[in-house]
């Protein structure tokens, strides 16, 4: 099951399959999404796991349906794709291990922070899986071309210390989601629409590797809607009277 809680303005996820190593199967992967597409005020998202484990990825004995049919992957290439798409930023906080599908979905969330000996990798090819071309360009575009060949070629699996080192991961941590909720607390604080806007825009480089027509065009919006904003007066007032500001994402 997916155990959710709002603390304020931060939504907080919980993979809670402790006897699976929180393995993902397909009916997990909707419940996730379910909670990330609701829209319940959250300026924020967290992803962890409980127990000691973050995500050990998919849940290999109930992938495939009784006629063969991959039940998973759709179930989970979008959850990938909500984690992406939603307005807000979405943190892993990786307490534990996070292997295939486990790094594939902190691959996808817009920060990290991880756990002292906690493990990341992706065993493909000792199961004769293939992940896909959308989540091998995830890992390229954030670990890099070396990083991304060592992980799906050579079948490394990276520590804590490593995933730190190379920028995969924001913060190491022995709290992982402590330190995961504090980040999320001072992110909840800051402007929704300037955050929100400033996402869209780096997905859309992301997509494209430079701004076509269409997308600066969108970039344009989004920066024209956070100026346009009464948060942009609420923040310079805020400013100019040495006081917090109370940003209300309009």
């Amino acid at each position: 099951m997916i155990r959710y809680e709002t603390r304020g303005h931060v939504g907080l996820a919980t993979i809670d399959r402790e006897e699976r190593r929180n393995a993902l199967n397909a009916e997990l992967c909707d419940e996730l999404r379910g909670h990330l597409e609701a829209g319940d005020g959250s300026r924020v998202f967290v992803i962890t796991g409980s127990g000691s484990a973050f995500c050990a990825g998919a849940d290999l004995g109930t992938r495939f349906g009784a006629h063969g049919g991959d039940t998973f992957r759709p179930a989970f290439e979008a959850l990938v794709d909500a984690i992406s798409d939603a307005p807000f930023p979405v943190i892993a906080a990786m307490n534990g291990p996070a292997l295939g599908a486990g790094m594939q979905l902190a691959v996808a969330c817009d920060l990290r922070v991880v756990a002292p000996g906690a493990r990341l990798g992706i065993p493909a090819g000792k199961l004769g899986v293939h992940i896909s071309p959308g989540n091998v360009r995830r890992l390229v575009q954030l670990a890099g071309q070396s990083t991304a060949r060592a992980v799906l070629v050579g079948g490394a699996t990276l520590s804590a210390e490593q995933v730190v080192a190379s920028g995969f991961a924001h913060r190491l941590a022995d709290d992982a989601l402590g330190e995961a909720i504090a980040w999320a607390d001072e992110i909840a604080a800051l402007a929704p629409l300037t955050v929100s806007g400033h996402k869209r825009v780096l997905n859309l480089l992301a997509a494209a590797g430079d701004y076509g027509d269409d997308a600066f065009a969108d970039a344009l919006a989004s920066e024209a809607r956070a100026f346009a904003s009464e948060d942009l007066a609420e923040g310079m007032a805020a400013f100019a009277e040495k006081r917090t500001p109370d940003f209300r994402g309009r």
